[in-house]
Formats: C-alpha cells, sequence, structure tokens
C-alpha cells in the first residue's frame, strides 16, 4: 500500500502544472454502502498525522486563566482567551463566528467547559471544534504540538472523506505515511476492504490521480 501511496504522490505532483504558490495534497476516498443521512455513519474526527505539514500554519486557540494560560502563552499557542474574554463573547455572536472560523483547533481549561458549552458550543459543536479539556497538571506544550500535525476529518453530506495530507514541497514518502494514517482511521470505522469505492490524490489545482491498491 505505501509504495502504490507513494507512487501516486509523484504522479500528482508530476502533472500538476507549476504555480506561485506551494499547492496542497489532498486525499479523496469515496465509499459504497454508507448512509451519510444516519447520524451514526458521519465523521467529524481529529487525526494526528506522523508528518506536520508546515505549509498549513494550524492555527490553535486555548481557553484558559492564571498558570494555564501562561503555559498556552509560553507553548506559543496563536491565541489565549480568559474566562473574562469569553463572558463578553455571550452576546457577539458574530465574533463567536470568526473565532470559529479563525482557528482549527481548541483547548481549554476542564472547569470552563460548562460555559464554553453555552457560548461557543451552538458553532463549534457542528463543525467538530469543541475544545479538547486541559487541567493544571497538563502537558500543555505536548497538546499544542499534537494539534499541529493533526488534521480534522468529515464525512457529512456525502459518503467521502477529503482532507489536506501534505503538500508538494515535502517528501513524498512522508507524505504517503500521512495517507496512511488518515487510512488506519477510517478503517477502525469503515472497513475498507468493504466499503471503498475508490482513492485519489490531487494537488490543489492539478488533476484527480487514481491510487491503484488492492484493498478490494
Amino acid at each position: 500500500m505505501i509504495n502504490a501511496l507513494i507512487e501516486a504522490v509523484n504522479i500528482a505532483k508530476n502533472k500538476s502544472k507549476k504555480r506561485n504558490f506551494i499547492q496542497s495534497i489532498e486525499l479523496i476516498v469515496t465509499f459504497r454502502g454508507i448512509d451519510v443521512k444516519k447520524p451514526e455513519n458521519r465523521i467529524i474526527a481529529k487525526v494526528e498525522l506522523p508528518h506536520e505539514i508546515v505549509k498549513r500554519k494550524t492555527r490553535i486557540c486555548v481557553i484558559a486563566d492564571g498558570d494555564l494560560a501562561l503555559k498556552a502563552k509560553d507553548a506559543q499557542a496563536d491565541s489565549v482567551i480568559s474566562r473574562q474574554d469569553l463572558e463578553k463573547l455571550k452576546e457577539d455572536k458574530k465574533m463567536v463566528k470568526k473565532i470559529a472560523n479563525e482557528y482549527d483547533f481548541f483547548l481549554a481549561m476542564a472547569d470552563l467547559m460548562p460555559i464554553i458549552g453555552k457560548i461557543l458550543g451552538p458553532v463549534l459543536g457542528p463543525r467538530g471544534k469543541m475544545p479538547d479539556p486541559v487541567t493544571s497538571s497538563s502537558d500543555i506544550k505536548k497538546q499544542i504540538e499534537t494539534l499541529r500535525k493533526s488534521i480534522l476529518i468529515k464525512m457529512r453530506a456525502s459518503p467521502q472523506v477529503q482532507c489536506i495530507v501534505g503538500s508538494e514541497d515535502m517528501n513524498s514518502k512522508d507524505v504517503a505515511e500521512n495517507i496512511m494514517a488518515v487510512i488506519n482511521f477510517i478503517d477502525k470505522r469503515f472497513p475498507l476492504a468493504i466499503h471503498m469505492s475508490n482513492m485519489y490524490i490531487k494537488t490543489t489545482m492539478g488533476p484527480i490521480v487514481k491510487v491503484q491498491t488492492n484493498i478490494r
């Protein structure tokens, strides 16, 4: 499988015209026999990749006070929101949506989760972005480093997953290993030997390349 993925990534890179920016590399997996109208068949989940996509700056927001807020800043969180800041968002739905759009992942003090659920939950929940809780004993630096290497995968409106797994300046083997992480995650939920129709790889503006696999 890994060799087939490396080959497909190389073909996708070679077939893509040079642009004046570094293109992302995307994975597309289509499925059969999965009714996404049923909530239990939908996917919104974080997947940690073995190789960070440096080109894709993953933005992380931490909601915390006190020492935990200081640790988050030291760990280079992109934003730290205090309880006081959170309270101010009660009447500012426009800002809540802006925050939800601006950040990829959220971490939050465990004791703030109830108020976060009320203020941010209606927007973050449907997007699969509800914060992971952290405590004073949590290694927040490690959690942020893990999220930097993570992506959010979704399958909701149609039976397919499409996500960014690398960039064209990355080593093809590293991209292939990132793809394997996504495939292994999906396979635990929906065995690919039964449900996968096809797998494709493409750059942002390049043609689709079918992966020649023997999964089925």
